[in-house]
């Protein structure tokens, strides 16, 4: 979301585009067609940010083409994020009335962002449906995705089912702490300080090695975000696993 502005600088007057930024604790983000404020929020500051549908409208009849899009608050000031630790709390809403009847709760990281949006990866929960009654729905709780090229509904149709999608103990209204390990080609997901992981990424499928990192909501998702905390690894060579796992 741009604004053009007048700036002040050494006493000269310049005209010159910038995105809204908000800052919370030591922290900055970058607003990227999402809009977002600084609030209160049961008892602690947090960043709360929506999807603009002004700047970046939504189709329902075009569906992977308009969500999972540049809808997020960047990090400002890390734009070499590679590998390492990426943990964040998060508690997520439905908008009321909300402009998309089966939306999730949509919310999530986006990480090694390019400068420009054109690429990035992505792990993302839907909580609605992480404790819902129903298997299947179950299954689609947690989303890895990879923009541009490989959206859900492209991972959907041309992968295995459950390749990219998973299921994760998670709900509306609740805070979520998310960390997600990056370490590669894999990404492994961890939910509220659990020992063991929910969820993996055992090949990612961006060619962006690294770069920004963001917050992200999507379509009828009120977002509120705190904590975030962003640890750089080097890569670390895993250990060849030569347990079979194709004769279940």
């Amino acid at each position: 979301m741009k604004k053009y502005i007048l700036l002040l600088f050494l006493g000269l007057w310049t005209i010159g585009a910038v995105s809204q930024t908000l800052k919370l604790k030591s922290q900055e983000f970058e607003l990227h067609n999402v809009t977002g404020s600084i609030i209160k929020f049961q008892g602690k500051k947090v960043l709360k940010i929506e999807r603009d549908l002004e700047a970046l409208p939504f189709d329902a009849d075009r569906l992977e083409e308009t969500v999972d899009e540049t809808h997020y608050a960047r990090l400002v000031g890390l734009d070499d994020f590679e590998n390492g630790t990426i943990e964040v709390k998060m508690y997520s809403q439905i908008q009321n009335p909300s402009p998309y009847a089966p939306a999730a709760g949509f919310i999530g990281v986006y990480f090694r962002i390019k400068e420009d949006d054109s690429a990035f990866e992505s792990i993302y929960l839907r909580p609605k449906v992480g404790r819902i009654n129903n298997q299947y729905a179950r299954n689609h709780a947690v989303q890895y995705f990879s923009y541009p090229d490989y959206k859900f509904q492209t991972l959907r149709d041309d992968f295995p089912a459950g390749t990219y999608e998973g299921s994760a103990p998670v709900t509306l209204n609740e805070w979520i702490t998310m960390r997600i390990e990056v370490n590669g080609e894999t990404a492994e997901m961890f939910i509220n300080d659990m020992k063991y992981s929910s969820f993996i990424v055992n090949k990612m499928l961006g060619k962006n090695k690294k770069g920004y990192l963001g917050l992200y909501v999507d379509i009828g998702t009120i977002g509120y975000f705190r904590d975030l905390k962003v640890t750089k690894r080097a890569f670390k060579k895993e250990k060849e696993n030569k347990e079979k796992i194709d004769d279940i």
